[in-house]
């Protein structure tokens, strides 16, 4: 059971720009990140495709572009990319709650606020855009201006 990329691309007639698998570690080890990238948004695609669902593809590109964004393929779930979020409470609000609080208690660990997600939670302005600068309008009295 299973593939051997790396040696099935060394037979003589097989075409390596058309032979894949859908095992995206091993396209990772053999052809690169960015081959298991691409094989990420096809794979997606076509799942999405089959069951009748209408996805922009950039949607995909985004996902595929977190999964591998550090040079090797990581899961989405809670012991891949959401499971390493910087934040406390980025964390503990996809899966694991009390878990990652408890743990962040103990550990005395701080959460600094910065991204989007901490920040609705806590229904606080969002660091981005207008919500990034705390700008205060001192109007020129009668005095300073004479």
């Amino acid at each position: 059971m299973g593939s051997n990329l790396a040696k099935i691309l060394t037979i003589p007639g097989v075409d390596a720009t058309r032979t894949t698998t859908n095992n995206i570690h091993e396209i990772a080890k053999v052809l690169g990140i960015e081959a298991a990238r691409m094989a990420i948004i096809e794979e997606a695609m076509s799942t999405m495709q089959a069951g009748g669902l209408e996805v922009d593809v950039r949607h995909v590109m985004l996902v595929a572009d977190v999964m591998t964004a550090d040079g090797e393929v990581r899961a989405i779930g809670r012991y891949g990319v959401a499971g390493m979020k910087g934040s406390v409470l980025a964390r503990a609000n996809f899966e694991e709650t009390i878990k990652h609080l408890t743990k962040a208690a103990a550990t005395a660990e701080e959460d600094r606020l910065e991204s989007v997600v901490e920040n609705v939670m806590i229904n606080q302005v969002v660091p981005v855009g207008t919500g990034m600068f705390e700008l205060i309008f001192k109007p020129k009295t009668k005095e300073a201006s004479s």
